[in-house]
This record gives structure tokens, sequence and C-alpha cells, in this order.
């Protein structure tokens, strides 16, 4: 795969990282987070990076639970 699409998929995930630490809110903070995640997985997994891969992995399932969790907790106020 070419080298300058490869980049410009793990400077994606960093732009949408960075991206949702301006945001306000935690439920839209987690969700663009897991977005840029998901990103960051297909990009360790283009350049075979295990360590992207395993703590990517791992902050999707920590950033899905508590998704759910706000979900949840909305749902009980509403």
């Amino acid at each position: 795969m070419n080298p300058v699409l490869i980049d410009s998929i793990g400077y994606a995930g960093l732009i949408i990282n960075l991206y949702s630490m301006s945001t306000k809110g935690e439920y839209i903070l987690r969700l663009i987070s897991l977005i840029a995640n998901v990103i960051y997985i297909l990009y360790g997994v283009l350049i075979s990076a295990n360590p992207i891969i395993i703590g990517c992995t791992i902050a999707v399932f920590l950033h899905g639970y508590h998704i759910r969790r706000l979900r949840i907790k909305k749902k009980n106020n509403d």
C-alpha cells in the first residue's frame, strides 16, 4: 500500500482524536475518540504495529462501555 496513504490514515486518526478533546460533554468526546481509535487500529494493522492495535482496541472497548453507561443513565433520567 502507498506509504503516503498509510500516513494519511494515521494523521486522520490524530486529527479526529485532537478534535475530540475540544468537544464539550463526555458522550461526544467518547464517541469521537472511539472513531479515532478505530482509525488508529486500521493504521496499526497497515504498519504492523501490535502495540497500537492492542492499545486502541482496549480504548475502543472502554469508550464503548462508557458510551453505553451514559446512554443508560440518560434513559433512566428521562
